[in-house]
């Protein structure tokens, strides 16, 4: 009896006003959190496309996330989509944007020139990317950095180290280079790594990856970042990827080498708050009849192929309405072999009934103009739902 009231004497579980459950012995801390989110979609279809099949309700999330610090030196990840492992495991397609395992990772913050984190989680690159859904006014990031361009998250080490009171970071990482699909176990025959780094600063104080400006800052905020990544998996004779690990543009992980390069600028202001984020990736097939270079000849082609596009957004917050305004531009060029570039346009609201933990959000796409090579079956799409979260 007395070794049970002991137990309970050292073992503190409080909930915050957040209602995120924290669980602590004094040396080791355990955060649990967690969320749920659902929508219904409605697609426009172009008048000679008949197949509905996307007009539904989908439970987008069931996650949960715990996350936990043991002294001063260590700390872990680990993030669960139940949602999507249910989809997964029906024969879905892999969303990479939202997989089932989301996190899975550690970090040793002991040495003083430099954090190592280590697993499977997202990878350093892209502020946009970054930006936790669960703060966006939108059910849907940007065709360009979802996930179908370069990966989201991946298996590997990352050094990361910050500076100048948190206002700079420095992120350089190594991973095995297919994305969500590094979890299956083995690289590709190639064997070879993908290598990525960024760096971004910010003045004049410490700014977050956050899309809104939802503390109404009282002096303008602004962050600058760059960021590089580089694969070369040329595939031996006869050797082949994973099914689903060049996505479904073909880019995302190819049989050569492929430079990815881009840079973001973000700032906040008075409930104001702007991004842009433009990014490039060079594709260097090994062979000269490879599907990228679109049946041209090598002195068409010079070796290479160009993709990449840029996004632009701009957000307002309405703190007396508990509500944010927001408006997105995305340009994508899939293949610069191919002419035309594909244009959208979305707008989303959100309402907060109690912060980001309740909030209601509805977002709107539209198909300004599309490439040959990725049609759509939809010119206009339309969601609405719910996230609730605690944390």
């Amino acid at each position: 009896m007395r070794s049970i009231i002991l137990s309970l004497a050292i073992v503190a579980i409080t909930v915050n006003a957040l209602a995120q459950v924290t669980i602590s012995n004094g040396k080791h801390v355990l955060e649990i959190s967690g969320s749920i989110s659902t929508y219904y979609n409605d697609r426009q279809l172009k008048f000679d496309e008949e197949d509905k099949q996307k007009n539904r309700f989908k439970l987008r999330d069931a996650q949960l996330d715990l996350e936990g610090r043991i002294g001063s030196n260590y700390e872990y990840d680990l993030k669960l989509d139940f949602a999507d492992m249910a989809s997964n495991n029906s024969g879905a397609e892999l969303d990479p944007e939202n997989p089932g395992l989301m996190s899975a990772t550690f970090k040793y913050k002991g040495f003083d020139f430099m954090d190592i984190e280590m697993g499977y989680g997202k990878v350093y690159y892209s502020r946009s990317s970054m930006n936790p859904f669960n703060y966006s006014a939108y059910w849907q990031r940007a065709e360009l950095v979802r996930g179908s361009i370069f990966s989201r998250r991946d298996v590997g080490v990352t050094l990361m180290k910050n500076f100048w009171k948190q206002r700079a970071n420095l992120y350089l990482g190594a991973y095995t280079g297919l994305g969500e699909l590094s979890l299956i176990g083995d690289n590709d025959p190639s064997g070879q790594l993908e290598y990525i780094g960024r760096f971004d600063i910010s003045y004049p104080a410490r700014y977050r990856y956050r899309e809104i400006d939802d503390k109404i800052s009282p002096i303008p905020m602004f962050s600058v970042g760059v960021n590089g990544r580089i694969m070369n998996k040329r595939l031996p004779n006869g050797e082949s990827f994973p099914d689903n690990a060049t996505s479904e543009y073909g880019l995302k992980v190819i049989d050569g080498k492929r430079y990815v390069y881009g840079m973001d600028a973000s700032f906040q202001y008075m409930g104001f708050s702007g991004q842009f984020e433009i990014h490039q990736i060079k594709s260097e097939p090994q062979n000269e009849n490879d599907p990228l270079f679109q049946n041209l000849t090598p002195r068409q082609t010079r070796g290479y192929v160009l993709s990449g596009g840029f996004i632009a957004q701009a957000n307002y917050f309405i703190k007396e309405l508990k509500t944010i305004l927001s408006a997105r531009y995305e340009e994508l060029d899939l293949n610069d072999l191919v002419q035309g570039k594909s244009e959208r346009f979305s707008t989303a609201i959100a309402y907060q009934m109690n912060s980001y933990n309740a909030m209601i959000k509805f977002q709107y796409f539209n198909i300004l103009r599309e490439e040959s090579i990725d049609p759509l079956k939809w010119n206009e799409q339309f969601r609405i739902g719910m996230q609730f979260q605690f944390r």
